[in-house]
């Protein structure tokens, strides 16, 4: 099992912090750093930043978010940062949420599966450098009756084939993801629960393509915190926590939610939802349980958090994602070097 950091988002104040997290990462080994984007840095421009101050570590969108490009330009940039960075570039995908999608960039949040499939075929195709041409139900290349013509990539990938990921939680997206993707981005994943609520819907969708797991990237995003105390610790993540289950989406419509339903707090994430959504942002976080909190993080000692990593490369995670916590850049460089530490101890370096 491989490590990757995962940088969150830019512009919250922390951003030379961050730099300096990725370069760590860079020297202990980590295999891969993310950079997330919702609706205010974007992940190219980040990951850019970083490929040109580090030397090994691959960079990885989590996520491109689809309703945000255009498939081709989703190819270009693509391209383009792989070529810059020298071949270390992982393009990952997702839909990211109706209130993002219909409110910050005017497109409708229908068909999101239909809609991830078009815009995988179409990148895929562009990357091969052949002509561009498509018709599906969301997109049409070129468009008909008018001047446009197939064209082609004119940029060189570093490489003929670059990796794609695809961000999934529910069951049918994530069967789908099996079918398409070269990995998955997961987030809150339980290793007790990862079977279930992940991984036997991954290898439905390989089954679908004819492929097993082998050589599919399994990437759940995991909240690390080094310390003696495990319920102060989780008390740190609570907000975190209580902001997905509770508000992300609409009361309808927010798939951690529902996987926190899946995995056995269906009480739990009810009282959370109603709430957040009625503005108690406190009370949402006081009801999160701690056993949710410490199933989907990893806390504690090196010790601690080298069995919870031998748990999630049972169930299956091959890139165990690492978003180190701490209040100062010392604490966040230790948590990271903690988590080299822990996988030398599990055995899995």
């Amino acid at each position: 099992m491989q490590l990757g950091i995962n940088l969150g988002y830019w512009g919250a104040g922390m951003d030379a912090d961050n730099l300096a997290v990725a370069k760590e990462a860079d020297k202990l080994g980590y295999a891969v750093c993310w950079a997330a984007e919702a609706y205010g840095s974007d992940a190219a421009t980040v990951l850019s930043w970083v490929a040109a101050q580090t030397e090994r570590i691959d960079i990885g969108s989590a996520i491109f978010q689809i309703p945000a490009r255009q498939p081709a330009m989703t190819a270009m940039t693509a391209a383009t940062l792989d070529s810059l960075s020298g071949g270390r570039f992982r393009l990952g995908l997702g839909v990211s949420g109706p209130q993002v999608s219909e409110g910050w960039y005017g497109v409708k949040f229908d068909k999101p599966l239909a809609r991830t499939r078009e815009y995988v075929e179409i990148v895929r195709k562009a990357m091969t450098r052949e002509r561009l041409s498509y018709e599906g139900e969301h997109w049409t290349l070129p468009l008909p009756g008018g001047p446009g013509k197939p064209i082609k990539l004119t940029v060189h990938p570093q490489r003929e084939h670059i990796p794609l990921y695809v961000a999934a939680i529910g069951p049918k997206n994530l069967e789908q993801t099996g079918e398409i993707a070269d990995g998955a981005l997961l987030i809150f994943p339980s290793a007790e629960h990862l079977e279930d609520t992940a991984i036997r819907h991954l290898r439905a969708g390989r089954e679908k393509a004819g492929q097993t797991m082998e050589g599919f990237d399994v990437v759940p995003t995991v909240p690390l915190a080094v310390g003696d105390d495990v319920s102060a610790l989780a008390d740190m993540f609570r907000p975190y926590t209580a902001l997905y289950v509770g508000g992300m989406g609409s009361r309808k419509q927010n798939f951690y939610n529902q996987l926190a339903q899946r995995m056995g707090y269906e009480k739990e994430a009810a009282e959370i939802q109603d709430k957040y959504l009625s503005g108690d942002k406190e009370g949402a976080a006081a009801a999160v349980p701690r056993e949710l909190i410490d199933s989907t993080t990893l806390l504690g000692s090196v010790d601690r958090i080298a069995e919870r990593m031998q748990a999630y490369a049972a169930a299956g995670v091959t890139t165990l994602t690492l978003a180190p916590a701490g209040f100062t850049l010392e604490e966040r460089i230790t948590a990271l070097r903690a988590g080299t530490q822990a996988l030398e101890r599990a055995g899995l370096a």
